[in-house]
């Protein structure tokens, strides 16, 4: 009987946090997520598609400008990067922001200390 080897599962040492904000707000995300660690990300702009009926259900405009923002960061600082993006220009603020993060298995060309 040949023996079963087991494939070690890794997780994910690194995450992709995007956050997509009003435009304008890009460095007000930079900004927060540098105070929990983060040292850069790419800013590039992006346009949202609002909905009507959400926008009357909720009373939320939905601006089409918005900037995408992706930070890379590694996984132990991911939450703490998420919560002041988030404190700074999540939804119920003038950013409008949401944020979410996303695993990344492989990483090259970057340092991490």
């Amino acid at each position: 009987m040949e023996k079963e080897t087991k494939k070690k599962i890794e997780q994910p040492k690194h995450d992709l946090i995007v956050a997509l904000v009003n435009n304008g707000f890009a460095e007000a995300v930079m900004d927060a997520a540098r105070n929990e660690g983060a040292r850069g990300g790419t800013i590039a702009h992006a346009r949202g598609t609002g909905n009507k009926e959400i926008e009357k259900k909720y009373g939320v405009i939905i601006t089409p400008d918005k900037e995408a923002v992706l930070i890379l960061v590694k996984v132990e600082i991911r939450d703490a990067v998420m919560s002041a993006i988030n404190k700074a220009v999540g939804i119920e603020t003038d950013g409008q922001g949401i944020v979410f993060s996303l695993p990344v298995d492989n990483v090259s060309g970057l340092k991490f200390d």
